[in-house]
């Protein structure tokens, strides 16, 4: 990138899809972030542009950071960015249109999947999930039909580990448990079951599938 974009193309970077970046502008908006590093175009019709890791950091560095980091990446945000469930958030929009917002991010997960993926595959994780594992494995629990758990009660948490490329996954219930673990697998990712040595607690340690 050789300068800041512009606040036109601002425009266009934070209007971007949040799971897939694609973007949506005028044919010479979109040739600007082209040549300054931001998008790229790509090469299977229709022949779409979406951002690169340079522009993702550019919309994501503009985001607020006021929720807690915990929570940050499950929010729906009042601007209409769609966030999967975590677990343990207050409980918000559901029904017919939360359903409808799940399969679309899911969806869109995918086709970033197939045309990231030099043989475009889409059973296994692409670098954007990599750089948000939190929210990758929410979305996708949350598309295959598992409960997220409210402020209290049943339901799947998904947490940050300090461990690199691994996300931890709660749920009470141990048939529930085994449910998400088979949903991440299908997903691509690894899981295994560990129990905390202290509390006894079981839970998953899953991280996403290179191969």
């Amino acid at each position: 990138m050789t300068r800041p974009p512009t606040a036109a193309q601002r425009r266009v970077i934070d209007a971007a899809d949040p799971v897939t970046g694609r973007l949506k502008g005028t044919p010479s908006q979109l040739a600007a972030l082209v040549r300054q590093g931001l998008a790229f175009r790509h090469p299977r019709p229709p022949h779409d542009h979406f951002l690169t890791p340079a522009g993702h950091r550019i919309r994501e560095a503009a985001e607020p950071a006021t929720a807690e980091p915990a929570a940050q990446p499950a929010r729906a945000a009042a601007d209409g960015v769609f966030a999967a469930r975590v677990g343990g958030e207050e409980e918000g929009p559901s029904g017919p249109s939360r359903l409808r917002e799940v399969r679309s991010a899911w969806q869109g997960l995918m086709e970033l999947r197939r045309m990231t993926a030099r043989d475009g595959a889409t059973d296994r994780p692409c670098d954007w999930e990599r750089t948000h594992l939190v929210q990758a494995a929410a979305l996708a629990l949350e598309a295959a039909g598992h409960r997220p758990a409210g402020p209290e009660g049943q339901g799947y948490r998904v947490r940050a580990t300090p461990q690199p490329e691994a996300v931890a996954v709660y749920e009470p219930d141990g048939a529930a448990l085994r449910g998400c673990a088979g949903t991440l697998e299908r997903a691509g990712w690894q899981v295994g079951e560990y129990t905390e040595p202290r509390t006894r607690v079981r839970y998953l340690l899953a991280s996403p599938r290179r191969a």
